[in-house]
């Protein structure tokens, strides 16, 4: 009988001691962390947010100023097609007295001088001997010749040293072009008549063709505003 009141004794002080050994249970708000966790919490999202803002606005920056470039180029291109249409290239018109044919100014002289005369007078009007480089152009100055008797000097002689018919630029004659009637010898000159181009000695006097090529220049034209 004792022996069991001994055994309940000691499980029930066994029991007891269990349960004042056990840990309390911890207050809810040691979870939540100190304070500070919480201001550095809100203090790393305001930096992000304040960085998302920042990209944002970086953005904007970069796509406004590509706008704008893009509109300053818009406008400088329109100013210059402007500029481009208030100054047109337009042909040079001949001088006085001077007569268009072809892409060519032509001075037909009334004065009769020898053919170097005739070279030199018209080096001093800044132009030269006619040159008649095709079959075309050899009838529209044939047809500007009113007379059959009328002869003019072209920029044609024959060179001893070479044996052959040269141009004051010096080319050689192409006689698929012309076809040079009289003498092939030296000081010899080509004239032109109204239907063919003779030889004749080059200190005989005739009458003879100064030629200039148009040149393109600016013209400005008034544009409506």
């Amino acid at each position: 009988m004792d022996r069991q009141v001994i055994y309940a004794d000691l499980k029930v002080s066994r029991n007891a001691g269990l349960e004042r050994s056990s840990p309390p249970s911890l207050p809810q708000n040691v979870c939540q962390g100190p304070p500070w966790h919480k201001f550095a919490l809100k203090l790393g999202c305001a930096g992000i947010i304040l960085l998302a803002l920042t990209v944002i606005g970086l953005s904007v920056s970069v796509i406004f100023l590509r706008q704008k470039s893009s509109t300053e180029k818009s406008s400088m291109e329109a100013q210059e097609n402007r500029k481009e249409t208030t100054e047109r290239p337009v042909l040079l018109k001949c001088p006085t007295n001077w007569q268009l044919i072809g892409d060519k100014c032509l001075l037909f002289y009334d004065t009769y001088k020898p053919w170097n005369d005739s070279l030199a007078d018209c080096f001093t009007k800044e132009s030269r001997l006619l040159l008649i480089e095709d079959q075309e152009e050899l009838r529209l100055i044939q047809n500007r010749i009113d007379k059959r008797g009328i002869l003019f000097w072209i920029g044609l002689n024959f060179t001893l040293s070479e044996k052959n018919w040269k141009w004051v630029n010096g080319s050689f004659l192409n006689s698929n072009i012309l076809q040079i009637t009289g003498d092939a010898e030296e000081n010899s000159c080509a004239y032109i008549s109204r239907t063919k181009i003779f030889s004749e000695n080059c200190a005989t006097e005739n009458k003879w063709i100064c030629e200039k090529e148009l040149k393109p220049v600016k013209k400005k034209v008034c544009s409506a505003t």
